[in-house]
């Protein structure tokens, strides 16, 4: 029964690594599909190739999302009953639930929500739900601080990188001027391609090893299993191939027009902010938050009443609703779960 559950987790893990795929697959390409810098089809095939080699790049990200929920010392060494082992299974079933229930209803409606806090909100409420400790330490310190300073730094920093390329390249022909950043954008859709596959496949990589480690495969501190990071980095990379067209319209046309200029300035400020958070603070942050807020900062460079601001308040909104709506959607997924399974 353990092992058909760890079975299940696993595959409902990679399901949520597909959904996360073609849900942020536009975060990487919308900028430069709307400045017809790449043809859709180009873009995403790269951009699925991209997020395959992030995977490969890292582990630490991963190893803070398997930080999230604090079971005890006894579960994590193996040391307690098959029906402990069971429900530390199903809380962390439940959490991916509410991840992919949440990016299923936001793509629906072409809103770029956070597949990551998706995440994290589903495995907070599943655990809270099942009467396990959320390591609040990581999550305020890893997850929240992150997730309010990334968008203002990278709206910051789109900004004056903008304003710095009008002035670098201010007597080239304006011709001229975005052929060249049509094929530099080339050069950033892949970086931020590449840093989505770092950031996001290792979440679910995190969420497996978390999954094998209360089922009593891994212990703490074991480095992440190739074939997780395999599978992981495959099914991101598939859904990202499946395409993301909703989300990658708000992104690249409603919020405002993006021209190639813009599209790298965006694209290069996101990428960087990935790349920075991943490696040195190890923080799981919103691709979505990153690039839309980056989006928003080089747009503002035209005027701040370019950019539509309207759209932009709505994409606030499900930011802030993304952690209590992913964790009410976990928590009911917890009650639907644990009652026929613990009792089977």
């Amino acid at each position: 029964m353990e092992l058909a559950i760890i079975i299940a987790v696993v595959v409902v893990a990679l399901i949520f690594d597909y959904t996360n795929g073609f849900h942020d697959a536009a975060n990487a390409i919308a900028t430069s599909v709307s400045t017809r810098a790449l043809t859709p089809r180009v873009a995403l095939v790269m951009a699925a190739i991209m997020n395959f080699i992030g995977a490969f790049l890292g582990q630490k990200v991963a190893h803070t999302v398997a930080d999230v929920i604090k079971f005890d010392e006894a579960t994590l060494a193996g040391d307690v009953s098959s029906e402990l082992k069971i429900h530390a299974l199903i809380i962390v079933m439940a959490g991916l639930l509410g991840a992919i229930g949440w990016n299923l209803l936001t793509w629906y409606f072409g809103i770029p929500s956070s597949s990551s806090h998706a995440l994290i909100g589903g495995l907070g409420g599943s655990a809270i739900a099942g009467g396990v400790a959320v390591n609040w330490d990581t999550v305020v310190q890893k997850v929240v601080i992150p997730m309010i300073i990334s968008p203002f730094f990278a709206f910051a920093a789109g900004f004056v990188v903008m304003i710095a390329i009008m002035w670098i390249f201010r007597r080239m022909n304006p011709h001229k001027a975005n052929r060249n950043f049509r094929l530099a954008q080339t050069a950033s859709a892949a970086a931020m391609a590449l840093g989505h596959g770092l950031q996001d496949a290792q979440k679910t990589m995190g969420v497996i090893f978390l999954a094998l480690l209360a089922g009593g495969y891994v212990s703490q501190g074991d480095d992440l299993p190739f074939w997780v990071i395999a599978a992981a980095a495959s099914a991101i990379s598939l859904g990202t191939y499946a395409g993301g067209w909703r989300i990658m319209r708000t992104l690249g046309r409603r919020i405002i027009h993006l021209d190639p200029p813009r599209g790298f300035a965006a694209e290069s400020v996101a990428a960087s902010v990935l790349y920075t958070t991943a490696y040195v603070f190890e923080a799981p942050i919103s691709t979505t938050h990153t690039i839309t807020s980056a989006v928003m900062g080089v747009g503002a460079t035209k005027r701040f009443s370019a950019v539509r601001w309207g759209v932009a308040k709505s994409i606030v909104f499900a930011w802030v609703s993304t952690f209590p709506a992913a964790a009410l959607i976990a928590a009911a997924c917890y009650w639907l779960l644990h009652l026929p399974l613990e009792g089977f």
